[in-house]
């Protein structure tokens, strides 16, 4: 039996793998681009056009969403199937439960995100968001700055967060 930590820096070096694969498939040209029948949830008949100003406004109908208080409105952003890696705490949330679960906690410090550096890569319905923002928390107050990955994919005809990855800024 592996050790935790080992068990667990295995586990990070899985998720990396499966955040560059999906950067890579989104950006590849289409005959490079992995197939949507693997996906059948994010299957399309056609690309869905879509473009920065989109993307850029799914964080903030994200940071809207944390605005309300509310954990269950900020888990209905995210896909079925999504993974969440986040900042202020070490377990992975992999079902809409245990998404919630995590915004349960940290919507109580009330806190209000904005992006300080992105870079956005468009692909056939789906799109990348990556780089850092900084969150003011109310209760107690502080800031927390920290690096991010918002992966967006049409599930069920509807742009949901496939993945999202956030961690603290090294200082």
């Amino acid at each position: 039996m592996l050790n935790p930590l080992l068990r667990h820096f295995q586990t990070g070096l899985q998720l990396c793998g499966l955040v560059l694969a999906l950067s890579v498939a989104l950006l590849a040209p289409p005959v490079l681009a992995l197939e949507a029948s693997a996906y059948p949830s994010t299957q399309q008949a056609a690309c869905s056009p879509l473009d920065e100003r989109q993307v850029e406004g799914w964080f903030e109908s994200w940071n809207q969403a944390l605005a309300t208080g509310d954990p269950a409105q900020v888990a209905q952003l995210y896909g079925d199937h999504a993974l969440l890696l986040p900042t202020l705490s070490s377990e992975l949330r992999e079902t809409p439960e245990a998404i919630t679960d995590y915004f349960n906690s940290f919507l109580a410090r009330h806190p209000s995100g904005s992006v300080t550096h992105r870079q956005i890569r468009l692909g056939c319905n789906g799109a990348v968001d990556a780089g850092t923002y900084r969150f003011t928390l109310h209760d107690p107050e502080a800031t927390v700055e920290a690096r991010y990955t918002f992966v967006y994919g049409l599930e069920d005809g509807k742009w949901r967060i496939l993945h999202h990855h956030s961690s603290l800024q090294p200082s």
